[in-house]
């Protein structure tokens, strides 16, 4: 109750106003791109081409703005450390009057917002960046699906229409700091219209890989800051071990797409289908990568920086709304961009936050695997008996893991 009426009373008195330490950029175009129905919105983009290549702005939500360090809000955001979502809602990092309301980037309202600035060459790679504070104003909210089918028209706004190029541009980029995105279908959880749930696997559509690439260029910008600035919290993953790369080449040859020893693995990921195995490949190679975590460092640099699924450093910067340790970067990255210091509560509680978001991690990770556990439990229940066509991920232990192809299940 106590960090409810901390939001209400921060909705109410922290203002959206031009001044002295907010820049107007109000006439800005900015757009937000979401699922459907999303009203937690952490971002806003506005994409130009230019004769040289093109500059970007993003917005991320200024949350820092209305959570008081040490307050009862500050407390509840890092006893919870994410959004939860399951299939019949949501258990917000923030309560509804700032995460749905003053703090979000809705159409049509003054907001205020860090907002980074990219000045892009032709191959979309940043030659200039800057960090302010400001007040934006989005003028659309589009869903993925909607913004897509206007981009596939040729009739959306230029910002939607400049997004292929973008992402072309960042997906060879990420190419050639030999990083490797892995598309694999999402198992989703929906509505069947009758009062119950199915199961859906959508790969989504191409601006979510496009909309992706601004989310990691802005996160490996804030890296580079707090590296620079010898103080942050990134976000890092190991290189993949040697054993478990050998036996991934292994599996792939099992699966009738062999990886070839001159062909680099995401050059191999990116050139797989949308076939059964190619999906079981892509879910194999998921499993390389482990050991993602959070390292917080200041005064010295952490001896592994990189995130090796990117390629680079990488720190998370873009969903301070559904995520704790946004809120640190920005206000330490702003901090850093522009000659200021850190904020002391920021830097002294910097220590605290890989815990904090290893713990929510494994919580949101329970609840998910645990909602699609049951459903597909529910969905098979009825089909005792049947036999289905499936592809074998992996035999570990004596236990396999299938892929079921019709209903989309991955069982043990």
């Amino acid at each position: 109750a106590d960090a409810d009426d901390e939001a209400r009373r921060a909705a109410r008195e922290v203002r959206a106003e031009p001044g002295p330490a907010l820049a107007d950029l109000q006439d800005i175009a900015f757009v937000t791109i979401d699922p459907a129905g999303s009203t937690d919105l952490d971002q806003a983009l506005h994409l130009e081409r230019t004769s040289s290549g093109a500059v970007l702005h993003y917005a991320i939500a200024d949350v820092p703005a209305f959570v008081t360090p040490g307050g009862p809000l500050d407390v509840e955001t890092r006893r919870r450390g994410q959004t939860m979502y399951a299939p019949d809602g949501r258990i917000p990092l923030h309560p509804p009057a700032l995460g749905d309301g003053a703090a979000s980037l809705l159409p049509g309202a003054a907001r205020r917002a860090f907002v980074w600035r990219f000045v892009l060459d032709e191959g979309a790679r940043p030659v200039e960046t800057t960090l302010v504070r400001a007040v934006v104003r989005s003028r659309a909210q589009w869903s993925y699906d909607e913004a897509q089918r206007t981009i596939d028209a040729g009739t959306a706004p230029p910002t939607l229409l400049a997004m292929p190029w973008f992402g072309a541009c960042r997906a060879e980029r990420e190419r050639e700091r030999g990083g490797a995105s892995l598309t694999v279908p999402e198992t989703r959880i929906a509505p069947d219209g009758a009062g119950g749930f199915r199961l859906e696997r959508s790969y989504g559509v191409p601006l979510e890989d496009w909309n992706a690439h601004v989310s990691l260029l802005t996160g490996m910008a804030a890296a580079e800051i707090m590296l620079r600035g010898r103080v942050g919290v990134l976000r890092t993953m190991p290189p993949a071990d040697a054993d478990d790369v050998a036996d991934f080449r292994a599996q792939t040859v099992a699966l009738g797409l062999p990886w070839r020893l001159d062909v680099s693995y995401g050059d191999y990921l990116r050139g797989l289908d949308r076939s059964p195995a190619a999906r079981a490949v892509k879910e194999y190679a998921a499993g390389l990568f482990r050991g993602a975590a959070y390292v917080a460092f200041d005064g010295e640099v952490p001896g592994h920086t990189d995130q090796a699924a990117i390629g680079a450093p990488y720190a998370h910067a873009t969903a301070p709304l559904r995520r704790l340790v946004d809120r640190w970067v920005l206000v330490v990255c702003d901090a850093l961009a522009n000659d200021r210091p850190v904020p002391e509560w920021a830097r002294t509680s910097l220590p605290e936050l890989p815990a904090l978001m290893a713990r929510s991690s494994q919580k949101a990770a329970q609840l998910d695997a645990g909602a699609i556990d049951r459903v597909e439990a529910a969905l098979l229940t009825p089909h005792l008996g049947e036999v289905f066509d499936g592809v074998v991920v992996s035999v570990r232990s004596g236990t396999a893991r299938v892929q079921l192809d019709d209903p989309p299940v991955d069982a043990k």
